[in-house]
């Protein structure tokens, strides 16, 4: 019989031991809402700005858009975003190479003379928490 309690403490234990995380993005100072925001998230500095972790597109209201990320195992991460205002699946840039739509990382992380750098943008999460990214859009 007491082994029959020990059962339900053992797996409320496991599961307590292996709760995911998960990440709040919050953005802000869009422009417009026209069009929608594509969020990248990556998990090795290797796939920084080639292959995400997780992608979604988001869409943007009164200025700001948010999602949250769930399930998120332990490990360092990056976030990198577009406002994606004419739904190319890309971000639009003149002639120069110089970005039209808003753009913008983790830890609002630089973007001076190229795209961010993983150091700046990554970050930390792990034993279930909650990490909350709150990015402002960049325009060129």
């Amino acid at each position: 019989m007491k082994n029959l309690l020990l059962i339900p403490v053992f797996l409320f234990g496991t599961l307590y031991l292996h709760a995911q995380n998960s990440i709040e993005v919050e953005i802000d100072n869009f422009k417009s809402d026209k069009g929608l925001v594509l969020l990248g998230l990556y998990n090795t500095e290797a796939s920084f700005l080639e292959t995400p972790f997780k992608g979604e597109k988001v869409k943007i209201s009164g200025g700001k858009a948010t999602f949250t990320f769930t399930n998120i195992p332990d490990g360092t991460y990056a976030i990198t975003l577009i406002h994606d205002e004419d739904k190319n699946d890309e971000l639009t840039k003149n002639f120069l190479g110089i970005p039209k739509e808003g753009y913008g990382a983790s830890n609002d992380a630089p973007a001076n003379f190229g795209p961010p750098k993983w150091k700046d943008a990554k970050f930390e999460i792990s034993n279930g928490e909650t990490v909350k990214q709150k990015i402002r859009l960049r325009h060129f």
